[in-house]
């Protein structure tokens, strides 16, 4: 059982671009690294996983991050991110949130107006982050991710809507990128239900992939999501690619914002591609309506060094209990 009578979990609630987030201190967990935690978490607290992302109390789109300390002195936190089928290594919109918490809960001290760093560890690896303030709130939050690379070109997978070709890359997690300009379907909040199907037709058929095996650290190792995307005429001049997506995850599960991760691995292949240098800024859409503006820091001999910037906000607080006499448990999911 996750809670005995009379104990209760309290969460903070926020969404990134319209994707949600929700945060909990579960302790400090086994390991000397995130990743050490991360293996952890999936034998010791699935039932914990599950209290917090399934219906009632969460739903099949729910995601999250259980705050443990960072690897060394040198960060400020760290987080081991979940969702409705397990715990993953990346998440972008996630540590957006999670610096924005760090300097809302006073965690990190930061001015009224101005910049300050927060050092975030996840399950890849660090990620420094610049929060920047306008009168005592975080406007934003720009991380920059671990390198990003192209691992597999033009994989042929079948599917309903006939051929595709996809693209795997890594942004912190292995995505499959499939250009939808040309196929009866966009990436609009209407046809949600056939790019999941689309996207997990992708994912299913590149499971076994070798490109998503991870060259230092297996545990790295999966295709985590299909990134579905389309070009879109650029709204800012300044931008030298403007493209919106519908990223679809786990077993169908779909981020509302443009996917922090997901925006990373596209940066390596746009650059792969020839169409984004170093300091070009790549505007993304999400399905909400959200925008990441995201750019390449540099390259080097591992890939590109990509950073993203997005907003979060808190939406609330709750506080969770687990009735011996509720039927439903842990809670359930209808997809």
């Amino acid at each position: 059982m996750v809670l005995a009578p009379g104990e209760s979990l309290t969460v903070d609630d926020y969404h990134t671009a319209g994707e949600p987030f929700r945060i909990v201190d579960l302790g400090a967990m086994e390991g000397t690294t995130v990743l050490d935690r991360r293996s952890w978490a999936i034998e010791h607290l699935e039932d914990h996983r599950r209290f917090l992302v399934h219906e009632p109390r969460g739903h099949a789109d729910m995601y999250g991050g259980m705050i443990v300390p960072p690897n060394d002195a040198d960060g400020h936190l760290g987080v081991v991110f979940f969702h409705k089928d397990g715990f993953s290594t990346a998440c972008g919109h996630g540590t957006i949130a999670m610096a924005t918490w760090a300097i809302e809960t006073g965690l990190v001290d930061a001015p009224t107006d101005g910049e300050v760093d927060v050092v975030v560890d996840v399950p890849s690896g660090r990620l420094p982050t610049v929060a920047r303030l306008e009168d005592g709130r975080v406007a934003s939050v720009r991380f920059t991710n671990v390198a990003a690379f192209p691992s597999a070109r033009d994989l042929v997978v079948d599917t309903d809507l006939g051929p595709v070709t996809a693209h795997v890359s890594f942004g912190g997690a292995f995505y499959a990128s499939v250009a939808v300009d040309d196929l009866d379907v966009s990436c609009r909040a209407g046809d949600v239900d056939r790019l999941i199907a689309l996207g997990r037709r992708v994912r299913a058929g590149l499971a076994g992939h070798p490109s998503v095996v991870h060259p230092v650290d297996d545990r790295l190792s999966g295709l985590y999501g299909t990134i579905l995307h389309e070009e879109v005429e650029p709204a800012d001049p300044g931008s030298a690619v403007h493209q919106r997506n519908v990223t679809v995850f786990a077993d169908g599960q779909v981020d509302r914002s443009p996917c922090g991760s997901g925006t990373c691995a596209r940066l390596a292949l746009l650059h792969d591609d020839g169409r984004l240098g170093v300091g070009d800024r790549f505007l993304n859409e999400g399905v909400a309506g959200g925008t990441f503006d995201a750019r390449i820091e540099a390259v080097t001999d591992a890939g590109v060094v990509p950073s993203v910037e997005g907003s979060a906000h808190r939406t609330g607080t709750a506080s969770f209990v687990l009735d011996p006499h509720d039927a439903v448990g842990l809670g359930f999911l209808l997809r």
